[in-house]
Formats: structure tokens, sequence, C-alpha cells
């Protein structure tokens, strides 16, 4: 898997590809408040808001 999302390029530039390691909690959810602090940080896709997101730093 990892491969095949190295060979991946988007307008001639490859993706930075590792695997992590790190086990994560479940169950953790952000509050309204904290998410909209998330969400400014979101562009969301209008036709598939739920799942097409661009992360802006």
């Amino acid at each position: 898997m990892l491969a095949w999302a190295q060979s991946m390029t988007g307008k001639g530039v490859k993706p930075i590809v590792y695997l992590s390691l790190v086990t994560y909690t479940t169950g953790i959810s952000l509050s309204k408040s904290e998410m909209k602090v998330v969400e400014q940080y979101l562009e969301r896709n209008p036709e598939l808001p739920k799942w097409d997101i661009l992360i802006c730093p």
C-alpha cells in the first residue's frame, strides 16, 4: 500500500508517504467550539463536504 501511494503524482509532484506506528486512543472527539477552530483550516469541496477537504497550514 505504501509503495502504491508513493508512486502517485499530482501535477508532477510526488507525495511524501510514511508509515505511522502510533496507536491512537479511540472514542475521543472535539467539542463544537474546538471544532470551529479546526474548521478555519479546512476547505471543503461543496460536492463532497464530508469526505473531500483541503487542509491549509
